[in-house]
């Protein structure tokens, strides 16, 4: 399994740099001695022997990790994360790791040490992110599993436009310990899989009480590792082409709304509607731009001009931020998640859109207009996964057929508060669903169309980094 994955690495990811750093000999030698375990009928673990790919945000010992940026180029980490040292003892044999944005700032994975990540479907098209690398390199068949991270959307947003599953589990069930501001429930470490059933098996491994974590909380992390049963027809389902707040290209309302009607008959009801959301925006602002404070204050400080422009401009507004600005936004976040509940007295999942767009060029860093209206700041576009996020309700991106521009359609498909297994047990049955029906089942990229390098998804790089 392992060599069908490095020569499939090796065939593929020029067309579209979803790989970077790797440890192919290391592998190899984990790979034999997983061999012999089993042959010698020892225990295993859940992962034993699957290969698999850790997103370039995520430290692994020995091998080559960046975040993306130049201050990073030639870091070979002296241990493994505390989420990454979960996976590899569960057996796991990691391979690479995934491309991602500067420090995982934005949703277009491409940065100048690696260069970008291209659409597994059209690799002149991004691949979203920031866990842009592990979605590519899922949808191309390169790993079974992957893992990412999601504060604004970096789960389910390249899941969605690769033809993937991406989990954002409830904040502390995958404890994050590079998370600064370890009390603001904003960013998470999840899954990302080619299906909900291997999504949740990397789940049961990532999932655990760990002290560097102070949201985490006590768990059977077992219980994940296969979905549950669910009954579609027994689901109040409620869906939402905006959160009444977010902007969405019409093209991709119309597609949605085509969705739901291909989809409504699978569940007891199906509903549109209404959110209020109305300062969603601003509190998503201000709590962000906190993090990066917390998290980049001495690099600014050192040096401006090594950040790039997306954690500039984050820094730099919550710089300005004042002690007010901060209370309001947390009782804003407050007000907001509890109205966003009281949804699920009546309902047991609500359904949007993952992303407003079809995939742009990556050549293009962000989207700054829609409809020929500007968009505020780089993350902007991003309003249809962040106002779910500061509710922090578990969301999870379904492929669900292509868009009115034949790319991969992300639903994004939001469970109760700590519902996480009720929420991937639903999420399974619909997926299961979907495959019967033409226009929701999963695309699948042509891999004969990925079989010439593109060496322009690489034209950024100003200086390679060491391989170690």
């Amino acid at each position: 399994m392992l060599e069908a994955c490095i020569e499939r690495i090796e065939r593929i990811n020029p067309a579209v740099n979803a790989v970077t750093a790797t440890c192919y000999e290391r592998a190899r030698t984990e790979a034999r001695a997983a061999e012999q375990a089993v042959r010698r009928g020892e225990p295993l673990g859940l992962l034993h022997g699957l290969p698999t790919g850790i997103k370039d945000l995520e430290e692994t010992e020995g091998l080559l990790t960046t975040f993306g940026s130049p201050l990073y180029r030639d870091f070979v980490p002296n241990a493994d994360n505390s989420m990454v040292a979960r996976v590899r003892a569960a057996g796991a044999i990691v391979v690479g790791k995934t491309n991602v944005p500067e420090f995982g700032a934005g949703a277009n994975s491409r940065n100048v040490v690696w260069g970008a990540t291209g659409n597994p479907f059209n690799p002149t098209l991004n691949a979203g992110g920031s866990s842009g690398g592990s979605a590519a390199a899922l949808a191309c068949n390169m790993l079974p599993v992957c893992t990412g991270s999601d504060t604004g959307g970096s789960l389910r947003i390249p899941a969605a436009i690769c033809g993937v599953v991406g989990f954002r589990p409830s904040p502390g069930l995958v404890p994050a310990e590079r998370r600064a501001l370890g009390w603001t429930p904003i960013s998470v470490v999840g899954p990302m899989g080619r299906s909900v059933a291997d999504a949740c098996l990397l789940m049961a491994a990532q999932a655990a009480l760990d002290d560097c974590d102070p949201l985490s909380y006590p768990v059977d992390p077992r219980t994940f590792a296969v979905p549950d049963l669910c009954d579609l027809g027994s689901l109040r389902v409620a869906y939402t082409e905006d959160f009444g707040i977010c902007r969405v290209d019409q093209s991709i309302r119309s597609v949605f709304r085509d969705k739901i009607g291909a989809m409504r008959h699978l569940f007891r009801s199906c509903d549109e509607v209404t959110f209020d959301f109305a300062q969603a925006d601003r509190c998503f602002d201000v709590i962000r731009a906190a993090n990066y404070v917390a998290t980049y204050r001495d690099k600014y400080e050192q040096d401006p001009g090594a950040l790039g422009p997306n954690v500039r401009t984050n820094y730099e507004m919550g710089a300005k931020l004042s002690l007010a600005d901060m209370v309001w936004a947390h009782l804003e976040q407050t007000r907001l998640f509890r109205r966003f509940q009281q949804k699920f007295r009546d309902y047991d999942l609500v359904l949007a859109p993952t992303t407003p767009v079809s995939p742009f060029p990556w050549t293009q860093p962000y989207l700054a207009q829609m409809d020929g209206k500007p968009m505020k700041n780089y993350y902007h576009w991003l309003g249809l996964t962040y106002v779910v996020t500061l509710t922090t309700n578990p969301a999870i991106a379904l492929p669900c057929g292509v868009d009115h521009m034949g790319m991969p359609f992300g639903l994004q498909v939001i469970g109760s508060f700590r519902g996480d297994r009720r929420l991937l047990a639903a999420a399974h049955a619909i997926e299961q669903s979907f495959s019967a029906i033409a226009a929701l089942r999963r695309p699948r990229p042509d891999p004969g169309k990925l079989l010439d390098p593109v060496p322009a998804l690489k034209s950024i790089v100003t200086h390679p980094p060491m391989t170690r």
